[in-house]
């Protein structure tokens, strides 16, 4: 303009703009009287076009455009009026009358009219359609906190319930999660498309309507009946939007749903796959209620990435369920089921949660009455570790069949051990176990409640300790051994001592790390009374030991209480050399077995042994020769002579006159042995008695 009329003044340079502001420009310009109603607007816009002049000009500008919270803009314009200070890119909801299906969002700037004075004249306000940036910057934002706060933990429920929450209510109105029931158990999900009948556990639910209606709660489990949406996503795994009315004919197919979705009032259901590397792990279903816009192509892309992100996280905590099932279920059978009953020892263990071991207790039932009580761990974690200790249990539970001493079993265990070990360090340099060294210790006692004394020998540093009857403590002399494995392979050593009526006996793991404190404190036992079990005295000193640095390095506890074998379950006779002595002891074994009302059955079975086993011991040991009849959960027999020759089980020919007694004794008896000891050997049997 100033180029084409050189004369034009400022004035009209002004009016011109003005004039082409309130015309042209695609900013909507409006201007306000000081009663808040609109003088002059710009009708170039897409919001003015929509509506006619006569419902805008003259009127409150709160009853033009159809705002959602109309009070809160009048408080604001009212605001700059009487302060002042503009008000700048403020947003400001409102659906359009033209088309109100949909919430639109403006940024509204203020500024207050005034002449020289500063006296107010009006309003004038600059309004910007953001609609759509507003939307972007929400999506964002909804995505960035969806993988800030999802999947914090490595639990599959807790994960869906935080998508459920963030997703409420700023992009759905109600919201449910549903995975396959096998991934949330740790397994492989199936891949898709999934067959029918797929069971669907309900993870998360959330809904800012209080007290919504739930098709079903939250860790229910089932098919989901079809054909509807929601079978087809789990076959054709891609997101869909529905627009739910009454007159839909899948809704009938689903009628606990359907009952739902109508008492909520839904009227749009966004539903989006959670898939993973071709498996589908679950679906989500987003609702709308009332007046919510419905969704769109982005909405679908955001739901989708918060599907990809949530599906993400579930793998990651069925992956760790998994591993975490099968540690725990692997640790959980390395120990006893149940304690065997004992007629003579009562035990009861624990196992101590513990950073740098897996440990473990067991108690085995041995000939004689007597049990092998055992305590060990191995250094490190994870499964393999777990696995290691299952190997040294079992071989602990085949070695004590053959009823070893103490020291001689360890030395049995340690070359099993010892190729642990070797397996170990020859694995490729890449695996992480390769560079940890096998480090294991195990404690085994055996107590004979005849002798009432425990032998024990100790691969590694010993924690035993004797809970006397007044509750104070006295350490037996153990001789440390070395750690299984090592590759020191000096012997071990094993001793006996003896326990007091009354008392009992603690052990705790030989420790891997450092020998445990032998100060015997840590173990004494509280005050109790008479009538309290193993299990709450237990309890007592393993807190005790967890509230000490001892506990940390602790990862099993065995305590045993005697209580005493009665004398008229044992019966011992010396037998002489000569060929007599078998008669003797069928007559002797007959009359005790009638003292203890045996069945005759039994009594024949017994007497037959005991020939078997006596005659044995005349013609091939050396004296002197013992019977000993044991009366506990078993009836045990047993023949000892001081020679180290065993006797040999075989198949005599037809042809032969002998060779059959230990093939009779072994069809009679449920099981019999050798026991070697420093003063010979001793032929044993047992029988289950009914």
């Amino acid at each position: 303009m100033a180029r084409s009329d050189p004369t034009a003044s400022r004035s009209d340079l002004e009016a011109a703009l003005i004039e082409a502001l309130f015309t042209q420009s695609p900013v909507g310009l409006h201007l306000l009287n000081t009663d808040l109603h609109v003088v002059r607007f710009n009708t170039a816009t897409a919001l003015a076009r929509s509506v006619p002049v006569e419902d805008i000009l003259g009127r409150p500008f709160t009853e033009t455009y159809g705002l959602v919270e109309p009070d809160e803009v009048e408080a604001l314009v009212r605001g700059v009026l009487a302060s002042g200070v503009p008000a700048i890119d403020r947003i400001v909801r409102l659906r359009p009358r033209a088309a109100p299906e949909r919430e639109h969002r403006f940024a509204v700037s203020v500024f207050r009219l005034q002449n020289d004075r500063g006296a107010a004249l009006g309003l004038a306000a600059a309004v910007v359609d953001v609609t759509e940036r507003e939307r972007a910057r929400q999506r964002l934002n909804l995505l960035a906190a969806a993988r800030d706060s999802v999947g914090r933990t490595l639990d599959a429920g807790v994960t869906c319930q935080e998508l459920a929450d963030i997703v409420v209510p700023d992009f759905a109105d109600t919201a449910v999660v549903e995975v396959v029931d096998a991934a949330m158990r740790g397994e492989e999900p199936p891949l898709a498309p999934l067959p029918a009948g797929v069971q669907l556990r309900r993870a998360a639910f959330s809904s800012r309507v209080p007290n919504a209606p739930q098709a079903h709660p939250v860790g229910h489990i089932r098919d989901i009946p079809g054909p509807t949406p929601y079978t087809e996503i789990l076959s054709d795994p891609r997101p869909r939007v529905v627009r739910l009315n009454a007159d839909l004919p899948w809704l009938a197919a689903d009628p606990t749903r359907a009952q739902a979705i109508h008492a909520a009032g839904a009227h749009t259901l966004l539903i989006t796959p959670m898939t993973l590397r071709g498996a589908v792990l679950g679906l989500i279903s987003l609702y709308l209620i009332g007046e919510a816009d419905p969704y769109d192509e982005d909405d679908i892309a955001l739901a989708l990435d918060l599907a990809n992100h949530t599906a993400l996280c579930i793998d990651n905590a069925r992956r760790y369920t998994r591993e975490h099932t099968i540690a725990t279920t692997l640790e959980r059978r390395l120990l006893p089921d149940r304690a065997v009953p004992q007629t003579a020892l009562g035990t009861a263990g624990m196992p101590i949660p513990s950073e740098g071991a897996v440990g473990w207790y067991d108690t085995i039932a041995l000939p004689g009455a007597r049990t092998a009580l055992i305590v060990g761990e191995i250094a490190g974690q994870g499964i393999h570790v777990t696995a290691a200790v299952g190997q040294l249990r079992t071989v602990v539970r085949s070695l004590a069949a053959f009823d070893l001493e103490p020291d001689e079993l360890l030395a049995r265990l340690d070359d099993t051990a010892s190729l642990l070990a070797a397996e170990r360090a020859s694995l490729p340099s890449g695996d992480s176990l390769h560079h940890e060294v096998f480090a294991a210790t195990c404690t085994y006692a055996i107590y004979d409640p005849v002798a009432l004394t425990c032998a024990a020998a100790s691969a590694g540093p010993p924690t035993f300790a004797i809970i006397l009857p007044d509750g104070t403590t006295r350490i037996p002399d153990i001789p440390a051994g070395p750690q299984l494995g090592a590759v020191d392979r000096a012997p071990f050593a094993a001793n006996s001592f003896e326990i007091p009526e009354g008392g009992m006996l603690a052990m705790a793991s030989p420790s891997t790390r450092s020998a445990l404190p032998s100060d015997p404190e840590l173990l004494q036992r509280p005050p109790v009374g008479a009538d309290q079990s193993l299990e709450e005295i237990l309890d007592a000193i393993v807190s005790r030991l967890l509230a000490t640095d001892a506990g940390s390095r602790a990862a099993a506890v065995l305590l045993a209480r005697p209580r005493g074998f009665p004398s008229d379950c044992v019966a011992t006779w010396q037998l002489s050399a000569d060929p007599t002595a078998t008669a003797t002891a069928r007559h002797h074994v007959h009359a005790q077995l009638a003292t203890w009302n045996m069945d005759e059955e039994t009594a024949f079975n017994t007497e037959l042994i005991v020939s078997e086993l006596v005659t044995n011991a005349v013609r091939h040991g050396s004296p002197p020769t013992e019977l000993r009849l044991i009366h506990g959960r078993t009836l045990t027999c047993e023949v000892r002579d001081t020679s180290p020759a065993a006797p040999h089980l075989r198949h005599a020919r037809t042809v032969d006159e002998g060779g059959r007694g230990l093939f009779i004794v072994a069809q009679i008896a449920q099981v019999w042995g050798t026991r070697y000891n420093a003063d010979g050997k001793t032929i044993w049997t047992e029988q289950t008695l009914t």
